[in-house]
């Protein structure tokens, strides 16, 4: 398969899968966030927003926009390579346009824009369930690990 097209990106994890494999390598992110969807290079995912994620001025906060806008980019990246827990973002560039309502869960739509073999840029959109309008707008690049053939050895030390 191409890598260079994202539209040609077909899902090898599910919703299910990715739920799993999330729920196994970042326990601490509880049920905090939600994969709602995964369509060929289109992962949306929710964050149930809380107290704790509320800023003075009774909006949600940048650090936790970031962090759904990078959840989201991640599983984005992994529904079409499969269970990657060293895929990390390189690069994330994130536009805040206007104060999400503090009472409505956080929806980011992901998109691939182009998958390589060692990197991918994902475009986020983020709004307030409930809205079309745009609360946060991201652009990420995540690294992908190289794979290694059955039987290879990790690179490191060698034995003396």
């Amino acid at each position: 398969m191409s890598q260079n097209s994202a539209s040609e990106h077909r899902p090898v994890m599910s919703v299910t899968e990715v739920t799993e494999f999330l729920a196994e390598v970042f326990p601490q992110m509880g049920d905090e966030f939600v994969v709602e969807s995964l369509d060929g290079s289109v992962a949306v995912m929710r964050l149930r927003v809380q107290e704790t994620h509320l800023r003075p001025g009774g909006t949600v906060s940048g650090p936790s926009m970031f962090a759904l806008a990078d959840v989201a980019a991640y599983v984005a990246v992994l529904a079409p390579i499969g269970p990657q827990a060293l895929a990390v973002t390189t690069q994330c560039s994130i536009d805040f346009m206007r104060k999400p309502a503090a009472d409505a869960d956080l929806i980011a739509t992901a998109e691939v824009l182009k998958l390589g073999r060692s990197l991918a840029v994902i475009d986020v959109r983020l709004r307030s369930e409930g809205s079309t309008a745009l609360v946060a707008r991201a652009s990420l690049t995540y690294s992908i690990p190289p794979k290694r053939e059955e039987g290879e050895k990790k690179p490191g030390r060698t034995p003396a």
